[in-house]
C-alpha cells in the first residue's frame, strides 16, 4: 500500500477499451447512477445562470444600468475560486448528515445553501438595494460551487470505468442543459406572467429534485477508482493537524503535477481558454435581447423549442463522440464550435429586426455548439484527475477554465457602452459579440497544443 493515491490515468487509448454501439450507449440510460447523474446534474446548473445572465434579464428590466449588470455578474466568481474550499470536502465529515456519506452529505449541505440564497433574492429583490440583493445572489453562487464540487467528485468517484465515465459526464450535462433551458428560457414565460421574484421561488423549489436524488444515489466505494480498477487508498490523516492541512490543501495539487509532469501548465493553459468566448459574452445576451426588441414570451418559447432540441442535440453527440472517438478528438472539434456560434449574436445584431428565423438560426448554434463543446470538456477534465483527489482536483481544473472568463465578463458592459459611443447601440453588440468569437482562436491552437501533447506517452513509457 503506497502513502498516497495512484497517479491519474491518460485514458485517451486505455488498454482494451470495449467499443461502444449506439444500443449500448442508449442500454446505460436505465443505469440507477446514471438517471441520478441526470438529477443531480440538473440540480447543478439551476442556480448558474440565476445569478448570472438571467439575473441580468432581470435586472435590465429593473433599470439597471449595463455597467452594474458587468459587475454584479462578479459573484460569478464564486466558481472560479472553488477549489480553495474544495480540499475540505475531500478530508471533512459534515456532523449529524455526515452519515448518509462523505460526498452525499456535502451536496446536501450545498444545495441548502442554494435554496435559501435564492428565497432571499426574492424577498430583497433590486429594489432593496443592489449591494444587499447582490450578497444573497453571492450566496447561492458560492453555494452553488460548492455543490459542484461534491457532484463532480461524486460522478468521477462512482463510475466503474472509462465508458462509463464520459457516459456519467454526458448525462451530467444533458441534466445541466436542461436545468439551463429552465433558466434561460421557461423562466421568462413565467417571469412574463408572475414577476421575476415569483419565478426564482419557483426555481428554489425545483431545486427538491436535486435534494431527492441526492438522499437516493449511492455513496461511491471509496476503495474503487473510476479509471484504474480497484485501488487500495491511504487513510487520511485528520484534517486539524499541520500535516492533515497539507495534504488536504497541497496534496492534491502536488499529485496533480506529479502525475502530469511538464504537461501540466499547458494542460491548464487549454482548460483556462477552451470556453473563453461564451464566458466573455454571456452578461450581454439577455440585454441584447431586450434592446433588441424581443418580449420575454419569444425569448422563452424560441429557447424552449429550438433551444431545447440543439442543447439535446448538442450534449447527445458530445458524449457519443466522447465514447466513440475519445475525450481529445472531441474536444478539438468542440473547441471549433463554441467561439463560431458567437457569430450568429453579430449576425441578429447586424438584422437588427427581431427577426425569429434569424434568431432561431443563432440559437440553434449556440445551443448545440455550447452542449457539444461543454459535454468534450467535462469528460476530458474528469479524466485529469487522481481518485481520492477528485473534489480538489476537478475544482481546480474548473477554476481555470472559468476563472480568466469571469474576470473578463465584469467588464462586458462597460465595453458595449463604449462601443455605444462609438457606433450606436445594436452596432456595439454586434461588434462585442464578433470580439469575443475572435477570442476563441488562440484558444483553439492551444487546445489542439495540449490534446497533442497529452495523448503522447512519456518516453519511458513507451515499448521498446
Amino acid at each position: 500500500m503506497t502513502d498516497t493515491p495512484s497517479p491519474a490515468v491518460q485514458v485517451e487509448n486505455p488498454p482494451g477499451p470495449k467499443r461502444q454501439t449506439w444500443r449500448d450507449v442508449l442500454a446505460s440510460l436505465t443505469n440507477p447512477r446514471v438517471l441520478a447523474m441526470l438529477a443531480l446534474g440538473f440540480s447543478a446548473g439551476l442556480p448558474f445562470l440565476l445569478t448570472g445572465n438571467t439575473l441580468g434579464a432581470w435586472l435590465r428590466a429593473e433599470g439597471t444600468t449595463l455597467a452594474a449588470i458587468g459587475f454584479i455578474s462578479w459573484v460569478g466568481l464564486a466558481y472560479s475560486f472553488k477549489f480553495l474550499w474544495a480540499p475540505l470536502l475531500d478530508r471533512v465529515k459534515l456532523p449529524l448528515i455526515g452519515h448518509l456519506g462523505k460526498r452525499k452529505s456535502w451536496i446536501l449541505l450545498s444545495q441548502g445553501g442554494v435554496i435559501a440564497g435564492l428565497l432571499a433574492m426574492t424577498a430583497v429583490g433590486p429594489g432593496g438595494g443592489l449591494v444587499l440583493f447582490g450578497a444573497f445572489a453571492l450566496l447561492v453562487a458560492f453555494s452553488s460551487a460548492t455543490q459542484d464540487v461534491a457532484i463532480d467528485a461524486w460522478r468521477i468517484e462512482v463510475s466503474e470505468s472509462h465508458e462509463e465515465l464520459g457516459l456519467m459526464s454526458a448525462a451530467y450535462q444533458l441534466g445541466y442543459r436542461v436545468s439551463l433551458l429552465i433558466t434561460n428560457a421557461f423562466i421568462f414565460n413565467i417571469a412574463a406572467r408572475t414577476g421575476w421574484e415569483i419565478s426564482y421561488v419557483i426555481m428554489a423549489a425545483l431545486m427538491g429534485l436535486g435534494v431527492i436524488a441526492a438522499l437516493v444515489a449511492a455513496e461511491p466505494n471509496a476503495q474503487r477508482s473510476a479509471v484504474a480498477g480497484d485501488v487500495p487508498v491511504a487513510p487520511l490523516t485528520p484534517i486539524w493537524t499541520p500535516r492533515g492541512l497539507y495534504e488536504a490543501i497541497a496534496g492534491p495539487f502536488i499529485e496533480f503535477f506529479k502525475a502530469h509532469g511538464g504537461k501540466a501548465i499547458l494542460l491548464l493553459a487549454a482548460i483556462s481558454l477552451y470556453r473563453l468566448p461564451d464566458f466573455v459574452m454571456g452578461p450581454m445576451v439577455n440585454p441584447f435581447y431586450t434592446d433588441l426588441g424581443l418580449s420575454r414570451d419569444a425569448i422563452g418559447a424560441m429557447r424552449a423549442s429550438v433551444g431545447l432540441w440543439t442543447t439535446l442535440a448538442g450534449v447527445a453527440a458530445g458524449g457519443f463522440c466522447a465514447v466513440r472517438l475519445g475525450f481529445v478528438r472531441t474536444l478539438l472539434f468542440g473547441a471549433f464550435l463554441a467561439p463560431a456560434s458567437n457569430l450568429g449574436l453579430t449576425l441578429m445584431a447586424v438584422d437588427g429586426t427581431a427577426s425569429l428565423g434569424v434568431f432561431a438560426f443563432a440559437l440553434g448554434l449556440e445551443n448545440f455548439s455550447e452542449g457539444f463543446a461543454g459535454t468534450a470538456l467535462i469528460a476530458w477534465m474528469s479524466s485529469l484527475t487522481t481518485f481520492g483527489y477528485a473534489a480538489t482536483q476537478y475544482a481546480l481544473l474548473s477554476s481555470f477554465y472559468t476563472i480568466l472568463g469571469k474576470v473578463l465578463k465584469g467588464f462586458s458592459g462597460v465595453t458595449v457602452e463604449w462601443l455605444e459611443s462609438i457606433a450606436g447601440l445594436l452596432p456595439a453588440y454586434g461588434i462585442f459579440f464578433a470580439l469575443t468569437a475572435a477570442i476563441g482562436i488562440p484558444a483553439l491552437f492551444v487546445t489542439r497544443w495540449a490534446a497533442r501533447v497529452h495523448a503522447t506517452p512519456p518516453a519511458d513509457k513507451i515499448p521498446g
